[in-house]
């Protein structure tokens, strides 16, 4: 393999395979859909992989949807949290169903997109979720119709309705009593419809989850309502396939050893600073030294976490953050002007392509 210049995220297409054959797995045994969630991992250079195992993606924004639409060219489901009417008026022309997330949107726009497959995004004031910050259901949520009434005043507008309300819920006994919750309060809605989403949020592609179980429960509920169930994996189609590149350009000394690499935390996999949470560590071979990985931003806590390595690490050494993929790539950003990593791709006969590099051009025509 040709030497390929740190930072860089690198996709594993087997990998990233393994997870998606599980979701095909789930929907020839369910009858459920699958849709890519782009705000999770919106890498198009390896759509021409997961196009064959998924039914098409959704989205949170007009360019996200638009991206679907483009580079996917399956089924687009456009979400947003708040459509103005010039993205309304964009997004009907490429949409197979457009999604809002508030009766008053929907109200409002209605004139435009009449005929189209409509959604509305329900909150059920169920939730399953580690973090506040990523609760769907919290305190004064505004996220979804929270209101049953108001929902089945509008149900002659609907074919369908979305109820995202998980985050990294691998907990199989609580989305299975969900789904009997939203089956319970909402059946007379949802027998007045043509599809459902259940949303994503759910960590079934990992190793030891009851797929069968799930996969029965799925099955049951669209049988039952006369549904179309649609899923919205973004993790779960792309968690273990990607690491984060970087190599040793110092190392000081505060109490700890500390390898300052020529990536960050704060730049390029922000999600864990957000929720404070610590990567893994792919490469080197865990051991007993004790050293503390770091990023090379001004940002004091631009850290990557403490770890045991089988030896000390030295300048030129190099290092991979695991799971780089959900939630990191689509939040990498030009904090402190570093170089933005580039994209590679191990595809799957093993031949390793640079499919993006990113420039001080790049950088440059980001700001102004």
């Amino acid at each position: 393999m040709r030497k390929i210049t740190t930072p860089y995220y690198l996709i594993d297409e087997k990998k990233l395979q393994n997870n998606l054959k599980i979701i095909q797995r789930l929907r020839e045994t369910s009858g459920a859909k699958a849709v890519l969630a782009l705000k999770c991992f919106s890498t198009w250079g390896v759509f021409d992989l997961m196009r064959r195992y998924l039914d098409g993606t959704t989205s949170s924004s007009l360019f996200e949807a638009r991206l679907g639409y483009e580079k996917f060219k399956k089924e687009v489901h456009a979400y947003s949290v708040g459509f103005s009417e010039k993205e309304i008026k964009i997004v009907r022309k490429f949409a197979d169903k457009i999604i809002f997330n508030s009766i008053s949107q929907l109200t409002m726009y209605h004139p435009l997109v009449r005929g189209l497959k409509l959604g509305l995004r329900v909150n059920p004031g169920i939730s399953y979720s580690h973090f506040d910050l990523a609760d769907p259901a919290r305190k004064y949520s505004r996220l979804g119709v929270v209101d049953r009434h108001e929902i089945l005043r509008v149900a002659p507008l609907l074919s369908g309705l979305m109820f995202h309300f998980n985050c990294e819920n691998d907990d199989f006994e609580s989305i299975a009593n969900a789904i009997d919750f939203i089956g319970q309060q909402y059946g007379s809605l949802l027998e007045r419809m043509e599809w459902v989403s259940l949303g994503g949020g759910l960590a079934f592609t990992q190793e030891g989850y009851p797929l069968a179980e799930f996969s029965a429960k799925l099955k049951t509920f669209g049988e039952r309502f006369g549904v179309q169930v649609y899923l919205e994996p973004g993790e779960a189609a792309i968690t273990g396939c990607a690491e984060l590149v970087t190599t040793v350009l110092d190392v000081v000394h505060n109490e700890i050893d500390i390898a300052i690499v020529d990536a960050s935390v704060e730049a390029h996999m922000l999600d864990h600073l957000i929720y404070r949470t610590t990567p893994k560590i792919a490469a080197p071979e865990p051991g007993p030294y004790r050293l503390m990985i770091a990023g090379r931003t001004c940002l004091a806590g631009d850290v990557f976490g403490e770890h045991g390595f089988h030896k000390p690490l030295a300048i030129g050494d190099e290092v991979r953050i695991a799971d780089a993929a959900g939630y990191t790539m689509v939040k990498k950003n030009w904090f402190n002007g570093l170089p933005m990593p580039a994209i590679v791709v191990r595809r799957l006969d093993g031949t390793v392509e640079q499919v993006r590099k990113f420039s001080y051009k790049d950088f440059k025509h980001s700001l102004s």
